[in-house]
């Protein structure tokens, strides 16, 4: 069975990329294996196992992926991928790239329900998945909801004691690859679906060629590297996620580099990576590395410096950076981008981001990534610089389409193939990026507007406060009121009526201020890495009933 999936970019368009030398205009997996051939014994993966070579690597790949087609699984395929960052997942998505079939990886953590509709959307043939991981037995559930995917055949089964009717990974990895010949699918052809790393119930899937993951998000790490050396990425974010997948396809295939990899984030075991392992980028997101930044202060240990600290999947607010540069001793990169196709960064000039009265900017497109364009919300005409419209993006990294939800492609993308972010922002007079906020996170309290991400912003700056984030709750009310989740700095976190006189005394009106505070230990995460808004609105709710806010 083969999905459907359109490039909604012009066609001229796309090929002018291949043809100028922006995208390599090869699959992801004729990429891996030349980085393999010049150098045979590199170091691919390190993970909890240890090192994994290049080529010890591609055995795997090609033992699984001749399993793989053993099993009927073909060119134009989708399969899921549900596994724990390590060197199986490393393997899964090149197998099928050297299949010609199309990766689904999400997070390990995800619900088999939630794993289950992802899998019907896609029209899934397939589904490797984890036997367990932190309590969660994750092939078993996908084998029992198996029955109400018609178009799921097989669920591989990633450990120890595989579910009765599951296939056992280790059995196809013992496969024998000596006949294998990789397919060679059209670069412009899907490689990968990326799915959105929100917490709302069907995600969104957009479906990523191998020219604008290798192409588009490449040439986004190229601009990272200050020179030729492969880069040792460690990546604090899952593989399955958006970031991650700047990791198979970017750091080996395109840029023949190392990942570094943890099963599972914890600060701790951050640390010690990047203490043992010296990466060259660590890529996470500002929740994780405030973690490690509590972490180190219970300890003398100074960090080895990596060439750059990449921030992405939520907003960066200036305090965190300052102390990030001053603990790892390297440039911090703002990171703006989505599943969608939207990337931009502050790149490696600036040791600290600079910022605006908003925040973090942005920092300046690259047309070899995506160029980026403000437009009329409502009538989608481009603004001129200095005026604050929808940022919408176009280029080498740019998405073929959503996956399943002709709704969304109608939505979110115009004829000419624009992405419509559904974020607002302006270009300065130099080019750069400003991201103001979202046009719908937004908390109407009695009929007036109040954007999370501005309070969160001046919250994250009080000297009390680690972590911060807003959501609106429903009141009987107001309609809604703004609730703030912090995680305190030091043993005693501020007060409501402090966070209040904060506020104020930085300009924040007084409808805009928090009405209810939960303090935490540490913010929940989704499984993408990313504060878990649903969790934390869940918590306030219980929270509110308990102790019910007066207006």
């Amino acid at each position: 069975m083969t999905l459907a999936l359109t490039d909604l970019l012009p066609a001229g368009l796309r090929r002018s990329w291949a043809m100028d030398g922006t995208c390599p205009d090869l699959d992801l997996y004729s990429l891996y294996r030349a980085r393999q051939i010049a150098d045979l014994h590199r170091t691919a993966v390190i993970d909890a196992k240890g090192e994994l070579c290049y080529t010890a690597l591609d055995r795997k790949v090609r033992c699984l992926a001749e399993g793989l087609r053993g099993l009927g699984i073909g060119a134009g395929d989708v399969v899921g991928v549900q596994l724990p960052d390590g060197r199986n997942a490393v393997t899964a998505e090149l197998a099928l790239a050297a299949l010609g079939a199309i990766a689904l990886p999400f997070p390990v953590g995800r619900g088999a329900a939630e794993a289950a509709s992802l899998l019907r959307r896609a029209e899934a043939v397939a589904v490797i998945a984890a036997v367990e991981h932190r309590g969660q037995s994750h092939a078993a559930g996908l084998q029992a909801l198996a029955p109400a995917l018609p178009a799921l055949r097989h669920v591989v089964a990633a450990g120890r004691d595989a579910p009765e009717g599951t296939v056992p990974l280790t059995r196809l990895l013992r496969t024998d690859p000596t006949g294998f010949v990789p397919a060679r699918p059209d670069p412009d052809a899907a490689a990968r679906i990326l799915v959105s790393s929100g917490s709302e119930a069907e995600p969104k899937m957009v479906a990523y060629s191998h020219n604008a993951l290798a192409g588009g998000r490449g040439n986004f790490l190229a601009s990272l590297m200050p020179d030729d050396t492969p880069p040792r990425c460690l990546f604090l974010v899952p593989l399955a996620s958006a970031f991650g997948s700047n990791g198979t396809a970017v750091a080996l295939a395109r840029h023949g580099g190392t990942l570094v990899l943890l099963d599972h984030f914890t600060p701790e075991a951050a640390l010690a990576a990047v203490r043992d392992h010296r990466p060259t980028h660590v890529l996470g997101v500002p929740t994780m590395i405030r973690m490690m930044l509590e972490a180190l202060e219970e300890t003398d240990d100074p960090l080895p410096a990596p060439t750059a600290l990449v921030l992405g999947g939520a907003p960066l607010d200036e305090a965190t950076a300052r102390a990030a540069a001053d603990a790892f001793g390297c440039p911090v990169v703002n990171l703006y981008g989505s599943a969608d196709g939207v990337n931009c960064h502050t790149g490696l000039r600036h040791g600290v981001p600079p910022t605006d009265r908003s925040g973090v900017v942005a920092g300046r497109p690259d047309p070899r990534v995506a160029e980026i364009r403000i437009t009329d919300p409502d009538t989608h005409e481009p603004l001129p610089d200095g005026r604050i419209g929808e940022i919408v993006s176009r280029g080498p990294m740019t998405p073929l389409c959503y996956v399943g939800s002709p709704e969304l492609d109608a939505r979110y993308r115009t004829p000419e193939g624009w992405v419509r972010t559904g974020d607002l922002g302006f270009l300065d007079e130099d080019g750069v990026l400003h991201v103001a906020g979202r046009l719908k996170d937004v908390v109407i309290r009695g009929g007036a507007n109040i954007s999370p991400a501005e309070v969160e912003r001046t919250l994250a700056s009080h000297p009390r406060v680690r972590d911060a984030v807003c959501v609106g709750v429903p009141d009987p009310l107001m309609g809604e009121r703004l609730a703030a989740c912090l995680v305190a700095k030091g043993p005693a976190a501020p007060s409501l009526a402090e966070l209040g006189a904060y506020l104020a005394e930085r300009g924040i009106d007084r409808y805009k201020h928090p009405e209810h505070l939960l303090v935490l230990p540490q913010l929940p995460l989704t499984a993408a890495g990313k504060p878990d808004r649903a969790t934390l609105r869940t918590r306030i709710a219980e929270d509110r009933r308990a102790a019910p806010a007066r207006a």
